[in-house]
């Protein structure tokens, strides 16, 4: 996994754990697709799965670019990283 991917996803995990106003579904929401960007990356992932997680980043950029500006800009690095990589 490329280095600043790892930073992006830490930066993400540290945001998380300083407790932003999330409810618990948007919070289990972000967790979910922390666990599953990272899956992905340790495992060799198919194009269709690949896709999946393309379009579960970009919701979730759409669902908390109004609330959350901070965590959207961090979905945002996360997600140019895995287009640099090819994802």
């Amino acid at each position: 996994m490329p280095q600043n991917l790892q930073q992006q996803l830490q930066q993400l995990r540290d945001q998380l754990a300083n407790n932003p106003p999330l409810d618990a579904d948007e919070r289990a929401s972000l967790v979910a697709l922390l666990q599953e960007i990272e899956a992905n990356l340790v495992e060799t992932a198919e194009t269709e799965q690949n896709e999946s997680l393309v379009d579960g980043v970009n919701l979730a950029i759409e669902r908390f670019e109004v609330s959350h500006p901070t965590l959207t800009a961090t979905l945002r690095n996360i997600l140019q990283s895995l287009a640099n990589m090819g994802i």
